[in-house]
């Protein structure tokens, strides 16, 4: 063999080397549990198959349970040399490779689940509130239990300030729950799917005011609102007497300018009359009055005598001054009354929306629902403990000596087509004073049964009533509570009473 050819064939078995020891890093590499694990016995081969050439085939026998594989090269960590002379078969190779383990593959990329909206539990006991065509103010009530099994409640109707009932249905009693407000309870047993209706009459504190009472269902020990309602009662509508207008003559306006042009009018027939009775006495004068040549004639013509020049009639002051007046006292009667009219009109009630971006700020009392950009808010009613009886809070933080909770029963409605978050620190309690305190996060959560009802958002549509607690200190009540959806929301204000 050439010396060409011989280096030619050592350099490519060289090439082949580096490629194969280039390729055994990249080879899978086996799990170490994988290893460690014994490997199963390799499949049934073929007797023709695995059998070398001139040797007989030993009978197959049926593996029993008494039968204990032999270790042989299929048993992973023992490294075994083949006789010399014996190939492996080609079967045996391929169980082997089927029998190595594959590495596992990466877990695929997903994206962390999204926060959901919160959804309102079911309510087991529902409450629907109406007002009767009555002359006198009378609600009735109806109290459901959708569910399956009898449910124990409390059902309470707060009624107007200043007002007192008149009727209560059986079972109902009328106790002071602070200051000037009348709560009428029931305490009810409703049986599974079963509806209880009830009613209250009231004794009407001015004719024709309207009267908004709202009732809830508690559970028995009072705590937790099952569902709320309310309902306004208003008068039997009167004819409305029609209003006319005020003749023209006596509306201000209009006798100012008529008067202005009466003046005009009359200034200017006095300042005609006295121009032309001024040319009639100038021409009587200078028809009687004769000239030296009165009554001579001449053939030749006079020469024309210089004309004096006649000074321009104007105005008399007096007139020009009372023209004046007149047109002033009419422009400042008619800027008095236009602006008169619109004072008037201006709302004084109405609250400033404290610089907010999002809607206008509105006010109203307990029981009214309060519409602002994106929530509808009902306050149902507040109930304040005795003070020194707040307790420590679960957080650990200080608690006031004086301090009492004051628990807020809240509807919430989302009337927007997307869901909606809202925050426990833009909740507040306002008191004397123009102090105000946040909701208290961890009475509420406890108030709500370990659920925080702050921390997802609202879906689109729904509607829950839940507590609100707020930790005041002292004697005083609060005297409004403004609830928002959001920073930039002008949000609502309740009075309470």
């Amino acid at each position: 063999m050439p010396a060409s050819t011989r280096h030619h064939r050592a350099l490519a078995v060289f090439v082949h080397c580096l490629g194969i020891l280039a390729a055994v890093p990249a080879l899978p590499a086996a799990a170490p549990d994988a290893a460690a694990a014994p490997r199963p016995p390799a499949a049934t081969r073929p007797t023709a198959a695995t059998a070398p050439p001139g040797a007989t085939a030993a009978p197959a026998t049926t593996p029993g349970p008494a039968a204990t594989p032999r270790p042989s090269a299929t048993t992973p960590g023992v490294r075994t040399s083949a006789p010399a002379g014996v190939t492996q078969p080609p079967v045996a190779v391929l169980a082997r490779v089927a029998a190595e383990p594959t590495p596992p593959s990466a877990p695929p990329a997903v994206a962390p689940p999204s926060r959901g909206p919160a959804k309102a539990p079911p309510q087991q006991v529902t409450v629907a509130v109406a007002p009767e065509s009555s002359p006198a103010p009378r609600y009735r009530i109806q109290v459901r239990n959708v569910g399956n099994a009898p449910v124990d409640t409390t059902v309470r109707q707060e009624l107007p300030p200043g007002s007192s009932p008149t009727a209560i249905s059986a079972g109902g009693r009328s106790t002071r729950a602070g200051g000037s407000t009348t709560e009428v309870t029931w305490r009810l047993r409703l049986p599974a799917h079963s509806t209880t209706t009830l009613g209250t009459a009231l004794a009407a504190t001015a004719p024709g005011q309207p009267l908004t009472a709202p009732t809830c269902a508690f559970t028995s020990d009072g705590a937790r609102p099952f569902d709320c309602a309310t309902a306004t009662w208003k008068a039997a509508a009167a004819p409305a007497a029609k209003v006319s207008e005020a003749p023209p003559w006596r509306r201000y306006p209009v006798l100012l300018a008529g008067l202005a042009v009466l003046l005009l009018v009359s200034a200017a027939l006095v300042w005609v009359w006295r121009r032309r009775r001024g040319r009639r006495v100038t021409a009587a004068a200078l028809a009687t009055s004769g000239g030296p040549d009165a009554g001579r004639g001449t053939i030749y013509p006079r020469p024309a005598a210089p004309s004096t020049a006649r000074r321009r009639r104007t105005p008399p002051v007096w007139l020009v001054v009372g023209a004046a007046v007149a047109v002033l006292a009419a422009i400042v009667g008619t800027a008095g009354w236009t602006a008169t009219r619109q004072v008037s009109e201006i709302d004084t009630q109405k609250q400033p929306t404290s610089g907010a971006w999002m809607g206008t700020g509105v006010t109203g009392p307990v029981g009214v629902p309060l519409r602002e950009s994106a929530f509808e808010f009902t306050v149902y009613g507040m109930s304040c403990g005795a003070p020194g009886t707040a307790g420590k809070p679960a957080d650990g933080g200080a608690t006031p000596p004086n301090g009492r909770r004051c628990q807020a029963t809240v509807g919430v409605r989302n009337v927007t087509g997307d869901h909606q978050p809202w925050h426990s620190q833009l909740q507040r309690a306002y008191l004397p004073g123009g102090r105000w305190v946040s909701t208290d996060e961890s009475a509420t959560r406890a108030a709500n049964l370990g659920r925080d009802v702050f921390a997802d958002p609202m879906a689109a549509g729904t509607r829950m009533v839940l507590p609100l607690v707020f930790t005041v200190d002292g004697r005083d009540q609060p005297q409004q509570l403004e609830l928002r959806s959001g920073v930039f929301s002008a949000g609502v204000r309740v009075h309470m009473p």
